[in-house]
């Protein structure tokens, strides 16, 4: 028997466990949407982690990102899901990906990138304008790095300009944002088992 399709979200709040993440909450709403697809879901608060600066896989005593990669290449489904703070994406969510950088330059035995076949999906919240720059500059890195994104594979929430509340201090624009978060969840399932009946192949020489 097939395993599950396998999802996993890195959380970027700047909250450290157990304070409550605006970002994690809208999360679980396209962690939710995935397990009633079928897939099996994890979510990874990277803060609670010391992952060291860097590019490469690991940056010697003490970095814990090793075991943040492993969860990651042994995912199907990745989901990055950042605050955004001065418009920009969470610094976190910046180390994810500079830390993934490393991968691209790795092979399987196929000749594949690591990230090939993966599909990613991005999850933002703030109090202030942003969210679109920082769903397309982290699938854009995303992309690079050698993963597929499929449309419509992303939802956010903000208060608008000015700031405000938190997500999970008030109801205003959740109906929408949730309604994106599942629609992206489910676009994110279909192709990863796309991806896993006709998977793509490695690069010509």
């Amino acid at each position: 028997m097939e395993r599950p399709i396998r999802a996993l979200t890195l959380g970027c709040t700047l909250k450290p466990t157990p304070e409550t993440s605006n970002t994690e909450a809208l999360a679980g709403v396209v962690e939710k949407e995935l397990r009633k697809q079928g897939a099996e879901t994890e979510l990874l608060r990277v803060v609670d982690y010391d992952v060291h600066p860097g590019v490469s896989n690991d940056e010697g005593a003490g970095d814990e990102w090793p075991i943040i990669r492993e969860k990651v290449l042994a995912a199907d489904i990745l989901v990055i899901a950042t605050p955004t703070w001065l418009g920009q994406q969470s610094s976190m969510a910046k180390r994810v990906l500079e830390r993934l950088d490393a991968v691209i330059f790795e092979t399987d035995d196929a000749g594949r990138p690591p990230a090939y076949n993966k599909v990613a999906g991005v999850v933002v919240t703030g109090t202030s304008d942003g969210a679109h720059w920082v769903a397309a500059d982290v699938q854009a890195a995303l992309i690079e790095i050698g993963f597929t994104v499929p449309g419509q594979s992303w939802t956010y929430w903000n208060i608008g300009p000015g700031g405000g509340k938190g997500y999970t201090e008030t109801d205003q624009g959740h109906d929408w944002s949730e309604s994106t978060g599942k629609a992206a969840a489910s676009n994110l399932y279909a192709v990863a088992e796309a991806l896993r009946a006709n998977p793509i192949p490695a690069p010509p020489k």
